[in-house]
């Protein structure tokens, strides 16, 4: 589904991304591990369009995609969350939920003043965003502002609300960041139950690896700008290489 080949970019003298090659298949669940400053959240963002690519080859379903706008790969069927919750916080959760749904009529100035155009739409697009949140167990905080979550359904909320725009693969910048341990866990069995139920495919970058290491399929390992590991969980466990990065062992 995603393929990456020989991926730079630069910002100045400093190479984030130094010549990264990885691909993630349909419906699997991907890590991307590595130190603080090793490039991962500048590659998703590469990825995603945040970034324009220096070098190399980004492509999603045999098509490229490196150097497109956010927006149209977003319509090509990739969405990505943030470490920080990236959510209109004076709005509700439901509201949050329902900014992404595709092809809504009431936005066009043809169809808005007339009601009868949108209205069955809009109901529709609000039982499946009231589906998700009840999903995530966040049913009860549908007309919260998103401000006044926790830090934990933020988190889930972010994840859910991109189901509305029917993605197929999710980039996941530290789902479970300053999230408690508990529910950090949840986030994950959410993860897996999200690619059970919707046949989805995640790149997921994470730190906590003593969780990401039993739900993923297969990881990769930055530094430095570059992959230096790929495999499965037992592999990168036991990759001498990895520990010395991690642990200077």
């Amino acid at each position: 589904m995603l393929d990456l080949h020989n991926v730079h970019k630069r910002f100045g003298r400093l190479a984030a991304v130094a010549g990264v090659s990885l691909r993630v298949e349909a419906g699997e669940i991907v890590g991307l591990i590595g130190p603080n400053g090793s490039g991962k959240s500048t590659l998703l963002s590469t990825i995603a369009g945040a970034y324009c690519p220096d070098d190399g080859e980004i492509l999603l379903d045999d098509q490229p995609i490196g150097g497109l706008a956010p927006d149209q790969i977003f319509a090509r069927g990739l969405a990505r969350s943030y470490q920080d919750p990236s959510l209109f916080f004076r709005m509700s959760a439901l509201d949050n939920a329902l900014l992404p749904a595709r092809g809504q009529r009431g936005e066009k100035a043809r169809h808005a003043p007339f009601r009868s155009r949108w209205w069955g739409q809009e109901r529709a697009h609000v039982a499946e965003a009231a589906a998700i949140l009840s999903d995530l167990k966040l049913e009860a905080r549908a007309q919260t502002p998103a401000s006044d979550l926790s830090g934990g359904q933020m988190k889930l909320l972010e994840i859910g609300r991109t189901l509305m725009g029917e993605p197929r693969l999710l980039l996941l910048d530290e789902p479970t960041a300053g999230v408690a341990p508990s529910l950090a866990y949840t986030i994950f069995e959410e993860i897996e139950r999200m690619r059970a139920a919707h046949g989805l495919s995640f790149l997921i970058v994470e730190h906590r690896l003593e969780i990401l290491f039993d739900f993923v399929d297969r990881l990769y390992v930055m530094h430095l700008g570059q992959v230096i590991a790929e495999g499965k969980p037992a592999e990168i466990e036991q990759n001498a290489r990895v520990r010395e990065v991690y642990f200077g062992a």
